[in-house]
């Protein structure tokens, strides 16, 4: 195999791009990750500023998942974990709940909190035992409804609805009228009961280098972009070529394939923007929520309630919009402030930075949880890979990965 290996390209250097080398690299194969950008990650992105730490916008590891417990050494990453919980802050006064059988300590503030009803928090139950006994490939078998269809037919009141589901949901979905599946519902619910969500304590990108630093027999090329990729032959920016055996495209395919063009994924973008505080509001890792309707706020939340290798001075505070909006950048700054004044009597210090990120998630529909290898193949000898074929998720970027991979891998045995 060492003298007759077949030359296999991947484009793009993100979850999935990664996980389909290591895939091969076990096989014995030596990829070649072609990456527009001077790092890893794709969108899964951490820069120091004024020496504090920020990810590309607000995310989290979900420590269930099934692919991240395989392919991740969470010791390594040094997780730190959220509460299970929130802070919803609403008409000018906020309330913690959460999971009291995993946080004791929000038993009373859940109970008393005065967010929905009793019926409400007997379906809360009803549903975590449901989801616990599901497996992820019968969730993802279920009839696809909106998030919001599936949550008033399992009888939610509307104040529990746009108190806790929308504004807690909203910043998982990136889009403020649950019109997700309700299959992506139901497998991120579940998730969050198994375990935690949690960031590396030197934050997301600590995800992708730790893949990259496990691979040993893959070649990167960093700012290299590949315009056009046809069976066996890779065309760059610089007009360059280069012949190959087989590709696998972990971006979107329609960048880089000319007879797709038409065929681009639809986004859900987010804004995130982080000021430094002199002071917390919220002294428990917990999110905070804006539950007030017109709210151009999501959430927010003070990293600095975590351990960070980079923290700075003050109090480090992100804040996520998902709501469309025409703002300039000072326009979106002063509206967050007052907001943050207004919904949560948070005053900020100093403005460090924005993420404006046009291609956050895929709005993908049909969601699947799985794939088999076959149905990664576009062409003979080219493959598919990113969380856009099954659903937008880590999870799913990494099935992608490694099911491209084997693809690949079944096509050579067959000879």
């Amino acid at each position: 195999m060492e003298t007759e290996s077949p030359k296999i390209a991947i484009i793009g250097a993100g979850i999935s791009g990664l996980i389909a080398a290591l895939n091969l690299e076990e096989q014995g194969y030596s990829p070649v990750i072609y990456e527009k950008t001077d790092s890893v990650g794709g969108r899964v992105k951490t820069s120091i500023i004024d020496g504090y730490q920020l990810d590309h916008g607000f995310q989290v590891l979900l420590d269930a998942y099934p692919m991240a417990s395989k392919y991740l050494d969470y010791d390594s990453l040094e997780l730190q974990n959220f509460l299970p919980g929130a802070q919803i802050f609403k008409k000018g006064k906020s309330v913690s709940i959460g999971d009291p059988l995993r946080e004791p300590n929000l038993l009373f503030s859940t109970l008393f909190s005065g967010i929905g009803n009793i019926q409400d928090k007997w379906k809360i139950l009803k549903l975590n035992n449901s989801l616990k006994r599901k497996t992820l490939e019968k969730i993802f078998m279920e009839p696809e409804t909106s998030t919001i269809s599936y949550l008033k037919d399992l009888g939610f009141s509307e104040e529990m609805i746009s108190t806790f589901f929308k504004p807690f949901f909203n910043g998982i979905f990136l889009e403020p009228n649950l019109e997700t599946s309700s299959r992506m519902f139901q497998f991120v619910y579940k998730m969050f009961g198994m375990g935690h969500a949690a960031v590396p304590k030197a934050g997301i990108e600590a995800i992708p280098l730790q893949l990259k630093n496990r691979l040993r027999r893959t070649s990167f090329k960093f700012n290299t972009t590949v315009t056009s990729c046809r069976n066996g032959e890779l065309l760059f920016s610089d007009d360059t070529k280069e012949f190959v055996d087989y590709t696998i495209i972990a971006t979107e395919a329609s960048q880089v394939m000319p007879n797709l063009k038409t065929q681009q994924i639809a986004w859900h973008s987010s804004d995130t923007l982080y000021f430094t505080c002199l002071k917390k509001s919220i002294k428990k890792p917990l999110i905070g929520l804006i539950a007030d309707k017109g709210a151009l706020i999501n959430n927010f939340f003070y990293h600095t309630s975590l351990q960070c290798l980079q923290q700075g001075e003050d109090e480090l505070l992100s804040v996520t919009v998902v709501k469309n909006h025409d703002l300039t950048e000072y326009q979106l700054i002063q509206e967050v402030k007052k907001e943050l004044k207004k919904f949560a009597n948070i005053d900020v210090d100093r403005y460090l930075k924005r993420y404006s990120i046009k291609k956050a998630l895929p709005d993908t529909k049909d969601l699947r949880y799985s794939m088999i290898p076959t149905e990664t193949r576009l062409t003979d000898r080219i493959f598919l890979a990113g969380d856009y074929l099954l659903n937008g998720s880590l999870n799913a970027a990494m099935t992608s990965g490694e099911t491209a991979a084997k693809g690949i891998m079944e096509v050579i045995a067959m000879g």
